[in-house]
């Protein structure tokens, strides 16, 4: 990919606009779960908010992979901003005119999440142009601190204490957050994507990024995994605020007490990951993360019902998360050439976070039909098989053979 020069001031825009996007929606998504049980308790309804709140992912990804790779990136990432802005206010005025129904959580849900797909794929492709391919660990490994340690271990007590306390006063805090943001994305002076070749229809350059992401290995292998990853997270995720009342028997505003544990999870792991990947390697490292996610979820389903011992397991799984996510990340950013990274990291999402919304309602369904504990148990076995897949092209071999040639000019402009 060659070398790229470091761009401090870049570096910290970059951060502070991960900062304060990843805070509003933060307070959003914590908090209309919560607010999601005061309209029904039946856990199937309840899951379809998580599942509205994941349905971007796999709807608009690829098409904003290909804004990403022609588009200004500082542009893209006001229009992300506002989406979002909206979205937030549609939830003040909901719950300020008491029209607040499962439907309207569903629509601000994807709304805001429909800004997330397009701020959170245009920040990745950023990342090279600010740190250079050395700093790509480390500050991958930052932004993913900032979006769910520092973000998660302070917004989930707060949003689950204003949902029960002043629902509006959530969409209130998530606006002034946004507003912040879009200060620092003025300033940031983020360059126009260029492409060597010539604008291509719609499709085909959609192709090129699923080919470029699927051709690959050891992308391909990393993704496989994710997608289980995701779909068995997801299971169990979209049912944690009932679970918290009818199972833990505490108050709502506990949910964002265990959701602040899974951010300490990557809080330890932050400033240790960077070090841990380069000694252990990334194939050991990466292999051990995924033993570590399906051990937890197993725990989860067999553990004693108390808050502490769930909170522990939840901590010890987000450490695990943060290691692979790291490597995960990083990889893709190191072996894609750069006028694909944002159809590249896009696609990449829409495979694994698009099934996201299915694994929500599975969750939902499992849990109304047998009960909490097999949700967890459940969703170990999905990510296991999803391990067994791919455990042999997760190897040290994989990686010395992910150095991508670049594609040929004939695949560059040929018409599909």
């Amino acid at each position: 990919m060659g070398k790229t020069a470091v761009r401090p001031s870049a570096w910290r825009d970059l951060q502070g606009i991960a900062l304060g996007a990843s805070s509003a929606e933060g307070l959003l998504l914590t908090a209309l779960p919560v607010m999601a049980v005061t309209v029904t308790t039946d856990p199937r309804s309840v899951s379809l908010v998580t599942v509205a709140s994941q349905a971007p992912w796999l709807i608009l990804p690829l098409a904003v992979g290909v804004a990403i790779d022609h588009v200004r990136r500082s542009t893209l990432l006001g229009v992300a901003l506002g989406m979002q802005t909206a979205g937030y206010l549609g939830l003040v005025v909901a719950v300020l005119t008491d029209t607040a129904s499962l439907p309207v959580l569903m629509a601000v849900a994807c709304v805001v999440v429909a800004g997330q797909v397009v701020g959170e794929g245009t920040r990745g492709t950023l990342v090279p142009w600010a740190v250079g391919p050395a700093g790509l660990d480390a500050a991958n490994a930052r932004l993913l601190f900032i979006d769910v340690g520092v973000v998660r271990f302070l917004i989930p007590p707060l949003a689950g204490f204003l949902a029960v306390w002043r629902p509006a006063s959530v969409g209130w805090a998530a606006l002034a957050a946004a507003a912040a943001t879009m200060l620092l994305t003025k300033r940031l002076q983020a360059p126009a994507a260029r492409s060597a070749a010539p604008r291509l229809r719609p499709v085909h350059e959609v192709r090129l990024g699923l080919r470029c992401l699927v051709g690959n290995r050891l992308l391909r292998s990393i993704t496989i995994e994710v997608l289980a990853a995701s779909f068995a997270w997801f299971m169990g995720y979209a049912t944690l605020a009932l679970y918290v009342e009818q199972i833990l028997h505490l108050d709502r505003w506990w949910y964002g007490v265990l959701l602040a544990c899974t951010a300490a999870g990557f809080a330890a792991a932050a400033p240790l990951c960077a070090r841990l990947v380069a000694r252990l390697g990334y194939p050991t490292a990466m292999r051990a993360a995924i033993v570590g996610e399906v051990t937890c979820k197993l725990l989860l389903g067999v553990i004693p019902a108390h808050w502490a011992a769930v909170g522990t397991v939840l901590a010890i799984h987000s450490f695990a998360t943060f290691v692979w996510n790291v490597g995960s990340q990083s990889s893709r950013q190191r072996f894609t050439p750069p006028e694909l990274l944002g159809r590249v990291l896009t696609s990449h999402r829409a495979l694994s976070w698009g099934v996201a919304p299915l694994g929500a309602a599975a969750g939902g369904i499992i849990a109304a039909a047998w009960g909490y504990d097999t949700v967890w148990a459940a969703a170990a076995t999905v990510q296991a098989v999803g391990a067994a897949l791919v455990w042999r092209c997760l190897s040290a071999r994989a990686f010395d053979e992910a150095r991508l040639s670049p594609l040929s000019e004939d695949d560059r402009v040929k018409s599909p």
